[in-house]
């Protein structure tokens, strides 16, 4: 198992990249903030406004190491692309997938199989954990439903109708998400449902960020193994949409940005200090939390569970990669059925 390479956040505005030697330097107002190994950097993800000399750039584009340019709410702006990377026949595998209606059909039936699985196992966990004996009826009720969409999934062969039966799934799984937060922090972070381009509350302000962050890394690991991020088979494919990177976001969403979110803020360790508030009523995370999250974000990254495919214990932020290539493998043929990502 390879070791997992660290990604570089910058999140201080007009802060500037360049290359000394075998290093990262990171200045700030002329002065040198940081000074990282560029060995020990894997990708670097840059919000708003942070800029980099030419030869940083150059040296990342040969080396194949990712840049990615994010805006303030973490939406992806652009991305930097050395040589293409994988095997061109598992591409042209890929494209013929996207032409069988079999293979598209059964590709999206995974992909949500898998969303709909890790949704249901947190409600089913917190109904568990929970005191409050109508808070635990609400999370059972909304399980069991979510239960019956799984069962249901075989038997839809239209993609429109899985789309419809996912987000009648998604619909009831955040209307209860509400009751997995304390009764202490629920007035502080209100959240009535999702909304986002722009997001309307600090819930849904942190967790659009926090997708925008495992998007990076499905997008990253998809390119890694050699696969086009831009041809998927749930998502529509549109001109600079990365649909097989939403496609594999979408079983993570829950047990990795979801859960982080409700973590952070259980513990208090993010407050309305962290976020602002636009006019026309946007709301987003300012610097102080950006750099929270993202600090809770790698910390989670390093952490190890058993992988239930692999039956061997992994660094959560190998998953985008491990999934990317099982993927690989049932484009290519060489396994029957391609196994979604399972939380316990």
């Amino acid at each position: 198992m390879t070791t997992l390479l660290n990604t570089l956040y910058i999140t201080t505005p007009d802060a500037y990249l360049r290359l000394e030697g075998e290093t990262v330097c990171v200045m700030i107002d002329d002065q040198k903030k940081m000074q990282v190994p560029l060995h020990h950097i894997g990708s670097l993800v840059l919000f708003d406004h942070v800029m980099l000399s030419p030869a940083l750039l150059g040296r990342c584009a040969e080396d194949g190491r990712s840049v990615v340019w994010l805006d303030r709410a973490g939406h992806f702006r652009a991305r930097l692309e050395g040589p293409v990377s994988g095997n061109i026949l598992l591409r042209q595998a890929q494209h013929r997938a996207a032409e069988s209606p079999e293979i598209t059909m059964n590709l999206a039936r995974y992909f949500i199989v898998g969303k709909l699985r890790n949704t249901r196992q947190i409600l089913v966990r917190a109904a568990r954990e929970t005191d409050n004996e109508d808070d635990r009826a609400a999370l059972l009720e909304a399980a069991h439903y979510i239960g019956l969409y799984i069962r249901k999934l075989p038997m839809i062969h239209e993609l429109d109708t899985l789309r419809g039966y996912e987000g009648d799934a998604a619909s009831r799984y955040f209307a209860v998400l509400p009751l997995l937060i304390k009764p202490t922090s629920r007035e502080l972070f209100p959240f009535a449902g999702r909304n986002r381009r722009p997001p309307r509350d600090r819930f849904n302000a942190l967790i659009s960020f926090l997708y925008a962050l495992v998007l990076s890394d499905c997008r990253a690991a998809l390119e890694t193994i050699g696969l086009d991020p831009q041809l998927g088979y749930l998502h529509v494919v549109r001109p600079g949409r990365p649909a097989l990177a939403l496609d594999l976001l979408e079983e993570f969403r829950s047990p990795l940005a979801d859960r982080l979110a409700l973590t952070l803020i259980n513990r208090g360790q993010l407050t309305a200090t962290d976020f602002d508030e636009k006019e026309g009523g946007a709301v987003l995370l300012n610097d102080e939390g950006r750099k929270t999250v993202i600090t809770a974000w790698q910390t989670r990254k390093q952490e190890t569970l058993r992988h239930r495919i692999l039956e061997t214990e992994i660094g959560i932020g190998l998953l985008p990669q491990i999934q990317a290539r099982l993927l690989a493998r049932y484009l290519r043929g060489d396994v029957e059925h391609y196994i979604p990502f399972l939380t316990r």
